[in-house]
């Protein structure tokens, strides 16, 4: 991981780099192994957590991150006991899927980039590619601090933890990424994010 990013990889970024296609949330969410340890167990009958860690062989906090994480996207359930939510799948293979998530920025290649790496106000992952980061932590910038408010580091990190809590990267790099992009400015144990970047 970078530390220093005061100067960009390349001098001369290509003017409109390709975007990746956004990943479909059902292929994200299944892209985890404990996920798709816990999602089994439930279809093969584990109606409660307690049974979901044995059969999937499981820690309880995997057990329990997992299965937080498939009742968010309803793709099980828990009415009494843990279930697969065949309706669910049964309208995603309608293709009565819900509108793609917006973020407001009138920009179609902006809100792209956002489709991918940002889900449910938690970030999927960095992007690799420069002038996608850039976006993305702009959006995260703007989404979690008011300009002008200062916040003190302890409340920085819980921020951004929110964002990371499935995201491959932790809140100490995105907390360096946004100040070294000066999006949050630092100065003695209290950050603020000024009123124009």
């Amino acid at each position: 991981m970078p530390t220093d990013l005061s100067a960009s990889p390349s001098a001369n970024p290509p003017a409109n780099p390709p975007i990746d296609p956004p990943v479909d949330p059902l292929v994200g969410l299944f892209a985890e192994e404990t996920r798709v340890r816990a999602f089994a167990a439930v279809a093969l009958g584990a109606d409660t957590p307690t049974k979901v860690m044995e059969r999937a062989g499981l820690s309880p906090r995997d057990a329990t991150t997992a299965l937080r994480r498939l009742l968010s996207q309803d793709v099980i359930t828990d009415d009494g006991g843990l279930a697969v939510a065949y309706g669910h799948f049964r309208q995603l293979a309608r293709g009565t899927r819900t509108p793609a998530e917006t973020y407001g920025t009138e920009d179609e290649r902006t809100e792209a980039v956002l489709r991918t790496f940002v889900r449910g106000g938690r970030l999927v992952r960095l992007p690799a590619q420069w002038q996608r980061k850039l976006v993305v932590l702009r959006h995260i910038a703007e989404q979690t601090f008011e300009p002008g408010v200062e916040y003190p580091e302890r409340t920085v990190n819980e921020k951004l933890r929110a964002w990371c809590e499935d995201a491959p990267v932790d809140h100490v790099t995105l907390r360096r990424y946004l100040v070294d992009l000066r999006h949050l400015t630092r100065q003695y144990g209290f950050y603020w994010r000024p009123a124009q970047v």
